[in-house]
């Protein structure tokens, strides 16, 4: 099957690689070359950061995609995790800490790994650091967490906020040794227990920012081997698919859930629409050992699998881009209005073939949703 995703020059554009000329530029493209200046030429990475919606903007006037944005978007935030954890590092040198004391590598998690980001994400990260003798835990994570204190507190001034619910590299339960998270996801896995399932649809998402990658292929290798025969795990999994239904009532019609609704007609399509899609497809992935973590990817390898049929991973590609178009769209008017961006979009304001297409896209979903949770039990 076909769908297009990694290989892009647009992806280029964002890239931190020493031999990308963007010294010569079309006439068409000069007010995006200006804007990239601004994203990693500025000094203040709050600035940088701040910058986002006018790419965004310019990226749109250029007809690229909202699936292809969030790509770029996602790599600009890459490259402020870089110099966060960078400068760090060199006021830890300055501090007189040293250097690190062993290999590590920290690890994005949820939309971010996924490359699949919008506006306004906050910090989901986790750090792996290389497996040591137990006597020395206490010098060695004591230097890690005071890097990953540091490096947290300057993606929030960034503009990165620092994570609600404490899913950062700065708490000893996302930061740990090779040894100890392979430890606790074989622990995790034989048991069906709520928050754990939960804990991990956060953590098993996961993309390598900074450091030492095959710190992170290892613990992919990890739960590429564990996960299949995880049976009672993935079955609750499967079980907490319900508590993320699609926006659609039981005649099938588009309708959200109302919880925390601004108003009458708010539709929270990140909730009733991405979340479920990205839960799905990670079940399925899990399932049959699938290395992917981003959508597209997955779906790509469940065609490869004969799980998916190509029909059904191109209808459900579709909907996830005009899901995220709709989102993103939302989002932009929201900051042209001095709101704060978030996962809701307004249902009144689409014209009647959006709304067929919602509907369409959310059904499509549910059905995957179907199958995810009768593979889950077979």
């Amino acid at each position: 099957m076909y769908i297009y995703n990694e290989h892009s020059s647009w992806r280029l554009l964002l890239s931190d690689a020493t031999d990308v000329d963007r010294s010569v530029w079309p006439v068409a493209l000069r007010p995006l070359q200006a804007i990239l200046s601004s994203l990693y030429g500025a000094s203040d990475l709050c600035v940088a950061r701040s910058i986002q919606p006018e790419l965004v903007k310019a990226l749109s006037e250029l007809d690229i995609p909202a699936w292809r944005i969030s790509q770029l978007l996602s790599d600009h935030n890459d490259w402020i995790y870089k110099r966060c954890i960078e400068l760090s590092l060199d006021e830890m040198q300055a501090q007189g800490w040293g250097a690190p004391p062993c290999r590590f590598c920290v690890l994005s998690l949820g939309s971010g790994a996924r490359h699949e980001s919008l506006l306004g994400p906050d910090q989901d990260n986790a750090m792996i650091i290389e497996s040591y003798p137990d006597q020395r835990h206490h010098e060695i994570d004591t230097w890690f967490q005071a890097v990953a204190e540091r490096f947290t507190d300057r993606l929030d001034q960034a503009g990165i906020p620092l994570c609600k619910g404490h899913v950062m590299a700065r708490w000893p339960l996302w930061r740990k040794s090779l040894d100890q998270w392979c430890q606790q996801m074989r622990l995790w896995t034989r048991r069906r227990v709520v928050r754990q399932v939960q804990f991990s649809n956060i953590l098993l998402d996961f993309y390598p920012v900074y450091g030492d990658v095959s710190l992170c292929e290892a613990f992919r290798d990890c739960i590429v081997e564990i996960m299949p025969d995880a049976g009672l795990f993935l079955n609750e999994m499967s079980d907490l698919l319900d508590e993320t239904p699609v926006a659609l009532d039981r005649f099938g019609r588009v309708q959200g859930d109302g919880r925390d609704a601004p108003h009458a007609e708010a539709l929270n399509i990140k909730r009733q629409g991405l979340l479920p899609l990205q839960s799905a497809l990670r079940l399925l992935s899990l399932r049959q050992g699938i290395r992917a973590i981003d959508c597209r990817g997955r779906l790509s390898a469940l065609v490869d699998k004969e799980v998916l049929s190509e029909h059904d991973a191109i209808a459900l590609d579709a909907a996830l881009g005009r899901l995220q178009s709709l989102l993103l769209q939302s989002q932009m008017a929201s900051l042209e209005q001095g709101r704060m961006v978030d996962g809701w979009i307004h249902q009144g304001q689409l014209d009647e073939a959006s709304l067929q297409l919602l509907r369409l896209d959310l059904l499509q979903i549910q059905q995957l949703q179907k199958r995810a949770r009768a593979q889950a039990h077979s």
